[in-house]
């Protein structure tokens, strides 16, 4: 994420199982690659985990050991963890990706029009943009958690935190050329895609939608009602589920359908993982052995897997499965390249971190410091929780980490571009997206745990102007200024 969570201000919530349950190739267009240089194994952090050799996929056709989870008619096939969320399946026909970001193709049936819907961070277009980018991150719930009490403090603290942080990250945005290039790719990641279910006799309107930047996912949703759209898939571009990422874009279609009488019927599936699937654990292995072979000694290449982080107290505290799903991922990643003789050490680590709590750790600018000192000279940056090129991948990997990495000892860097719309993973999205079909089912129009809503306009209206004046108070006051820009 590009700004995470303010640890101070975070309090987890617990996540039931029952909240979201309701809700629920051929790549002609090749996004640049951007390489960076190369490290060994250790399980540096990594907690010790004996997986199943056999396979377990999600909405996948292949052999899997799984256990059922149906949320809202979609049945899912994943792990048990604290936290079962279930969604939906849909089918479109053409491309769609909302303004600017739209491929459509005419329908082979009047009856039915399939969609297919591709859920993203988002991030900002120039310089501009980055201050209320923040501002829509911020005020997202499911970023800073504040407790019940406290939740009308939510936008006020939003406004604060992005206009204090907005200076140091508008350095990154101008570092990689004046803005986020997500949205370029993810569109092309679309039209791919589109393409791609072509050429499977499926036609389908792919639709990009960004949750905290343009197009938002009210807008998009907005023009699928408008497509006339008959069945939807909705396919977040998280491989792995965090509380934090697919949980939240789920969380705001959740809350746009359930106030609709047309799409609270639309047969709708949600894909809610899918590192586990073998078109993307090898697409993943490929790229990786590519970039072994620049190395002088490929064989002594330490393959360092840097994930986003998330705070400690989301996976432990509100049920988050996104480190258990990481580690699974990392596994079958290397059990692919062992299978291909390629045997190199290898170690996980979390970036982006935020604040003086606790994150996933081991963090990965110890980490690499560290590796210096025990004398790895070669390392290969895998950025694993990413699928698309980013600030955190072209500033905080290429830039800031591997500056880090050469101060600290290490000789020889690389790193792994990101799948952006490498053939074989869009192939592989085509066929999460056909198999998740036949999993459609109407929404429910209960939540079971929705966020409380302020009904009464003058509550509503004295809570915010309460809120404020509290940030107001916090913004000219020199020792909050000073503590939240430490924390920042």
């Amino acid at each position: 994420m590009e700004a995470g969570t303010i640890s101070q201000l975070v309090q987890p919530t617990k996540v039931p199982s029952s909240s979201l349950s309701n809700f629920s190739s051929k790549c002609s267009m090749c996004c640049q690659r951007t390489r960076l240089m190369p490290t060994y194994h250790s399980a540096h952090g990594v907690r010790e985990k004996n997986y199943d050799e056999r396979e377990i996929t999600v909405l996948s056709s292949e052999p899997t050991i799984k256990k059922n989870c149906v949320l809202g008619g979609l049945s899912l096939h994943r792990p048990v963890h604290k936290r079962d969320i279930v969604g939906k399946t849909s089918c479109s026909v053409g491309l769609y990706t909302f303004p600017g970001s739209t491929v459509e193709s005419s329908s082979l049936t009047t009856e039915e029009k399939i969609g297919v819907l591709l859920l993203n961070l988002g991030g900002p277009d120039t310089l501009r943009d980055v201050q209320p980018f923040l501002f829509n991150l911020f005020a997202d719930p499911d970023i800073i958690r504040l407790p019940r009490l406290f939740r009308f403090l939510q936008r006020p603290l939003a406004q604060l935190i992005s206009v204090l942080r907005a200076p140091k990250s508008k350095e990154g945005y101008a570092a990689i050329g004046g803005g986020s290039p997500l949205r370029k790719i993810t569109d092309e990641q679309a039209s791919s895609l589109k393409m791609a279910l072509e050429t499977k006799e499926v036609l389908a309107n792919v639709y990009v939608a960004m949750r905290y930047w343009h197009p938002f996912t009210e807008e998009v949703v907005h023009q699928i009602k408008r497509d006339g759209i008959t069945k939807l898939v909705v396919l977040p571009l998280y491989p792995q589920y965090s509380i934090s990422t697919t949980g939240s874009s789920v969380r705001a279609l959740q809350n746009i359908f359930k106030d609709d009488s047309y799409l609270s019927r639309l047969p709708v599936a949600i894909i809610e993982s899918w590192y586990k699937r073998q078109g993307y654990i090898k697409s993943m292995a490929n790229l990786i052995e590519e970039e072994l072979h620049n190395f002088p000694k490929p064989e002594e290449v330490m393959v360092f897997f840097s994930a986003h982080g998330v705070p400690v107290s989301y996976v432990e505290d509100a049920g988050d499965p996104y480190r258990d799903q990481m580690e699974e991922c990392i596994f079958l990643i290397m059990k692919e390249l062992k299978a291909r003789g390629i045997n190199n050490d290898h170690t996980l680590a979390y970036q982006s971190r935020v604040g003086p709590v606790q994150w996933l750790k081991p963090y990965t600018d110890e980490v690499l410091v560290e590796l210096g000192q025990k004398g790895v000279k070669s390392l290969l940056a895998v950025p694993v929780s990413f699928v698309s090129e980013h600030i955190e991948t072209l500033e905080e990997i290429d830039m800031e980490y591997k500056e880090l990495a050469l101060e600290s000892g290490i000789e020889n860097w690389g790193r792994v571009p990101a799948l952006n719309c490498t053939s074989s993973f869009i192939t592989d999205l085509a066929d999460a997206v056909i198999e998740a079909l036949p999993s459609t089912m109407a929404m429910s129009t209960s939540t079971g745990t929705e966020e409380e809503v302020d009904n009464e306009p003058m509550q509503y209206f004295i809570k915010m102007l309460f809120g404020s004046l509290l940030a107001f108070v916090f913004l000219f006051s020199p020792k909050m200024v000073s503590a939240f820009k430490n924390i920042l």
